[in-house]
């Protein structure tokens, strides 16, 4: 009994080797924990550093490009044109400028309300002259005052009515073009019957003189002829072109558009050469009738020197109305967005 007390009976003892590697194991994973700790840490740097290096370059750069475009010359800038529509669907654009400054408006109101007040000018200045100085208008019963028609009728069919015919193309822009077109044509169709009935009423009055007076000797009645040629040759071809050649608008199109710049140069010069002649006939007119009395200038030779003188202002007024290019492109929107 006394043998089995004494034998050990409590938990048997760890011994040295198994503490020592239980210690080296944990000292190996603390070591490797801190290793991978410390190479995450120098990747993260390394990465730090490459985006900071990066960062600098791209600054660096910027910097040399600002410096470069500062120290070279500044060229003009080119106006950039629009493309050009194709040749099937080429039709006028307006829209490119809207607006106006205040001397755009007061140059296109002064040319256009001076052109308008001169246009009926003239008118009422022959009329005056032929009523007040001259004993009116007759027919074939007096061929003298049979000839006032002439004058009459030669202001208002190619001064007037084909002044007022070229105007509307600029005044009337805010319309369609079909609408401006027919408004021509019918002003310049108005024109025919008293070019047509001046012209037989000058025929009348030399013939019936007595005694009777050459026709077609002078040089206001070769400029006339030329004049009349020019003015019948103008409406046929526009009429034809312009109104006729419209029900096949798409197959005309580019002959129509050929026809534009020749239609509107000759109309041109047709106005020109009706007031050279409206000029020369009143010229010839006043030596006939007043003779020496016109250097003392009375009061019929004022009028007609007023009339010259309208006439003379509606040749430069029509003209720059027609050719000035800012009425020619910017008008049609304005008006319309006005109205």
């Amino acid at each position: 009994m006394a043998g089995s007390a004494s034998s050990p009976s409590a938990s048997p003892t760890v011994s040295p080797d198994r503490w020592t590697d239980t210690s080296r194991s944990l000292h190996r994973s603390s070591s490797s924990a801190a290793r991978k700790a410390q190479q995450a840490e120098l990747a993260r740097q390394a990465r730090q550093a490459a985006m900071a290096h990066q960062a600098h370059q791209a600054a660096l750069a910027h910097q040399q490009s600002e410096s470069e475009q500062s120290h070279q010359p500044t060229l003009p800038r080119l106006p950039t044109r629009a493309p050009r529509p194709s040749k099937a669907h080429r039709h006028r654009n307006y829209d490119d400028e809207n607006s106006w400054a205040c001397g755009n408006w007061f140059e296109f109101l002064l040319v256009v309300a001076l052109a308008i007040i001169l246009l009926i000018g003239a008118l009422v200045l022959v009329l005056f002259w032929v009523l007040y100085y001259r004993g009116g208008f007759a027919w074939n019963e007096n061929p003298t005052l049979e000839f006032n028609l002439h004058p009459v009728l030669m202001i208002a069919g190619f001064i007037t009515f084909s002044g007022f015919s070229m105007l509307l193309y600029r005044v009337g822009r805010c319309c369609r073009r079909i609408y401006v077109k027919l408004f021509h044509t019918i002003f310049h169709a108005l024109a025919v019957p008293c070019v047509v009935v001046g012209f037989i009423a000058v025929l009348d009055s030399h013939n019936l003189a007595n005694p009777p007076i050459r026709n077609f000797y002078s040089l206001h009645s070769w400029m006339g002829f030329v004049t009349m040629g020019l003015f019948a040759l103008q409406f046929v071809v526009g009429f034809f072109s312009f109104l006729i050649l419209l029900c096949c608008e798409n197959a005309t199109a580019g002959f129509r558009a050929s026809l534009v710049p020749i239609h509107a140069t000759f109309g041109i010069l047709t106005f020109m050469l009706a007031v050279a002649t409206c000029l020369t006939g009143l010229t010839e007119k006043t030596i006939f009738t007043l003779g020496d009395k016109y250097s003392s200038l009375p009061e019929e030779a004022f009028i007609l020197n007023a009339l010259a003188m309208v006439l003379v202002g509606l040749a430069i007024l029509l003209v720059y109305a027609v050719r000035r290019e800012t009425f020619r492109v910017r008008i049609a929107n304005i008006i319309s967005q006005r109205l």
